[in-house]
């Protein structure tokens, strides 16, 4: 069954159709996302849960109920604390270096699979926890999977869709993202009323559920044409997997170019060492600035620590997860809005909205908080509630731009011959700030107060420039043809040649 009709793309037209093979598909892999969002949201909530803290954390707990010294900023602050968040990432970033080769090796397919069996296996020993070496092992097998998943997934989506359509399908992880984060903000919230005080056990436990749901389903996902192509000769079995996926006989031109990419793939014995040439400026650029600024808007400050912000304002536990939850459905929505619109206005456009959105509202929220918030009070009824309101535009603001795009754009502008290397490195990139963000926020919080939101505030304004004068628009255009666009670009033309498919065929003739 499938829907929909041939694609016009600019270089080459391909015939297509939307199959529910493709959609279950990317569906099944997708769920990787819920999984990230799961332990983003999860982090937060547990590291303002009184039962969580008085197992693991007791100095903190002591802190934050019995000294009335402390400033508002610094009750949280604990290096052992934030080792519990970061160490996650640690792991990830050492294990998607080892993802790249097998990725380009063995295919998206067995690294989704082997991901998969990490994160079952690290959400088990989460919730059997019952000392801190236990707890944070647990963690140390989350950041393996995530590692492999996060490099994995991505590529899968955007070989798997039409280039027309390849902005939505990939945008797919980020909304499992943001759905994973919205289910764990509620599961927090309901865990904190269990008697007996061992609600953090279930919230850490049921990262079981999606990580099941991606390993098992793994086993049946299709490999992607692109990496049969490189894996094997028999492009007769890349032809049908073509056809089946497309929903349509007529795929030779598509396959021609994938053919020719993977040509020019075979071609390279060192991938990192051939990122370096000068030809593939722009995508290692784009590989490390991206996914550095992804972090630098401060989106993780809300999604490790909104409750421990909320608490720092003066209010209740349980209000403080509430709040999480409206801010986490806030999330979520503007995710999918953005799906539906991406394709149409394209990425820049985006970005930049997004961009001002944000910037404005973390201006707000420092000043506020700078005026009416000293080091021993509270925030009065009026300016909790603005302050709320401004988080929730900010984090509508994020997911309708660098949440999705964070992702999206990366995994669409790597030629093929570079694909596995470029994408280990954003996914790198991506975890060693979130690690670093992670570690040091609740001190930069103590040291910074106020000031850390005009901190994120002036890099989001830094990075909505970058968007402006350095990336080009990609909407539409076919995975394989996304080299031309940096030859057209005021920048970077003057690093790749304008004629570089030209330049590969005739190496490919001879």
């Amino acid at each position: 069954m499938a829907v929909g009709l041939a694609i016009q793309s600019e270089g080459a037209e391909y015939a297509g159709k939307i199959t529910w093979f493709v959609v279950l598909s990317c569906m099944v892999a997708a769920t990787g996302g819920i999984i990230f969002g799961y332990d983003l949201g999860i982090s937060g909530g547990l590291t303002s849960m009184e039962s969580f803290l008085k197992e693991f954390f007791p100095r903190v707990y002591k802190k934050m109920k019995e000294d009335t010294k402390t400033s508002n900023y610094c009750k949280f602050d604990s290096q052992l604390l934030t080792l519990f968040t970061s160490s996650l990432y640690v792991a990830g970033l050492i294990s998607s270096f080892f993802a790249s080769p097998v990725t380009r090796t063995f295919g998206r397919k067995i690294s989704i699979l082997i991901g998969g069996t990490a994160l079952v296996a690290g959400a088990v020993l989460g919730g059997a926890s019952y000392n801190i070496y236990m707890l944070l092992f647990g963690r140390v097998l989350l950041g393996v999977g995530l590692g492999f998943t996060n490099q994995a997934i991505p590529l899968y989506l955007s070989e798997m869709a039409l280039p027309k359509y390849r902005g939505a399908f990939n945008m797919g992880f980020q909304i499992c993202i943001s759905f994973g984060f919205m289910l764990a903000t509620l599961i927090n919230y309901c865990a904190v009323k269990i008697k007996g005080g061992s609600g953090w056990r279930i919230s850490l436990s049921m990262a079981v559920a999606p990580a099941a749901i991606l390993t098992i389903g793994a086993f049946f996902l299709p490999e992607t044409p692109n990496s049969l192509i490189q894996h094997g000769n028999d492009h007769e079995k890349a032809k049908r997997m073509l056809q089946r996926i497309r929903g349509v006989d007529d795929v030779q031109v598509e396959l021609d170019d994938l053919i020719k990419a993977s040509y020019a793939s075979k071609s390279v014995k060192h991938p990192f060492k051939n990122l370096l040439q000068r030809k593939y400026r722009p995508q290692l650029v784009m590989s490390m600035a991206i996914p550095f600024f992804l972090q630098a808007t401060g989106i993780n400050v809300m999604g490790f620590y909104a409750p421990v912000i909320f608490q720092t304002i003066g209010l209740a536990e349980s209000v403080s997860l509430l709040l999480t939850v409206l801010i986490s459905f806030v999330g979520f929505g503007s995710t999918m809005g953005s799906s539906l619109v991406v394709d149409k206005l394209g990425r820049r456009a985006l970005f930049h909205l997004g961009g001002i959105q944000m910037f404005i509202t973390e201006i707000l929220i420092g000043g506020i908080m700078a005026a009416k918030l000293g080091d021993h009070g509270e925030l009065s009824k009026g300016y909790g509630i603005l302050v709320l309101i401004l988080i929730c535009v900010y984090v509508a603001g994020f997911c309708l731009s660098w949440g999705p795009l964070g992702w999206v754009v990366p995994s669409e502008i790597f030629p093929l011959e570079i694909r596995s290397a470029a994408q280990s490195i954003n996914v790198a990139t991506s975890l060693l700030f979130t690690f670093v963000i992670a570690q040091g926020f609740l001190a930069m919080l103590c040291e910074m107060k106020s000031g850390i939101f005009f901190f994120f505030g002036g890099w989001v304004a830094l990075m909505t420039g970058f968007v402006y004068f350095f990336l080009p628009e990609t909407k539409n255009i076919p995975i394989e043809k996304m080299e031309k666009i940096w030859g057209e670009h005021t920048f970077w033309k003057r690093f790749v040649p304008c004629n570089q498919d030209n330049e590969k065929s005739k190496t490919e003739v001879a």
